[in-house]
């Protein structure tokens, strides 16, 4: 899949020692750094999403002055590489097991991402457009270790990695947006009942009443893993 160029890949490196210019700054704000201009970006996509992260806005909560954080980044695109990338840190569990265990590696790892996106819902709609920055190629390098572990064909694991991320992605985003209240699910579900000639097997299951959203994930996930697995 191409991608944009990263600016999380492409820094420049000698912009992290450069003092902003003088009175570029209110007295009295800590000093404008590259972490402090990505974690309140972060801070302000999780209050207002996408749509909300402006430069202007960015360095009016940094208490800085909007040409100032040209120093430390090139331009909006780059912050949102960074930010992007900045959820997607993957700290290894202890609780995991040896390397051998890789199905339960693979589950850790694909939690840990889901969970990290839900905590951060503009990155689940961001990161399929967006390039792939070191933490997320990290998180990839893991999956793609612990399936060949497994036994998965070099000829299939891109496959299998693109399944799983499909599988990430599409239920963070349904997670994200389906928000429905209960009245809303019991109304819904009536309605079916009233066509059950016409919808019987999801009548039946009961589909729109479920809200089982971390249960459902795990075990779609389980039918991947096993049928990933099924020929090795």
């Amino acid at each position: 899949m191409a991608a944009k160029r990263s600016g999380a890949q492409n820094r420049r490196p000698q912009r992290d020692d450069v003092s902003s210019p003088s009175g570029a700054e209110p007295r009295g704000e800590p000093p404008l750094s590259l972490e402090r201009i990505v974690a309140t970006a972060v801070e302000l996509l999780d209050a207002e999403g996408l749509g909300g992260l402006k430069m202007r806005r960015l360095a009016d909560r940094l208490g800085a002055g909007a040409m100032s954080l040209y120093w430390h980044v090139d331009n909006k695109e780059e912050v949102l590489d960074l930010a992007l990338d900045t959820v997607l840190e993957y700290r290894r569990s202890p609780d995991v097991g040896e390397p051998e265990d890789w199905r339960g590696q693979v589950i850790h790892l694909l939690l840990d991402w889901r969970a990290a996106m839900l905590r951060h819902p503009w990155s689940a709609a961001l990161l399929p457009r967006r390039a792939l920055g070191p933490n997320m190629l990290v998180r990839l390098e893991l999956l793609g270790r612990a399936l060949s572990s497994a036994g998965v064909a070099d000829a299939d694991l891109n496959g299998a990695i693109w399944s799983l991320w499909n599988h990430v992605i599409g239920a963070t985003i349904t997670r994200a947006k389906f928000d429905l209240t209960d009245d809303d699910q019991a109304a819904a579900q009536m309605r079916l009942a009233g066509l059950s000639e016409r919808y019987p097997t999801i009548e039946r299951s009961r589909l729109l009443l479920d809200n089982d959203w971390d249960g459902t994930f795990t075990k779609g996930l389980d039918f991947l893993l096993d049928g990933l697995t099924a020929n090795r």
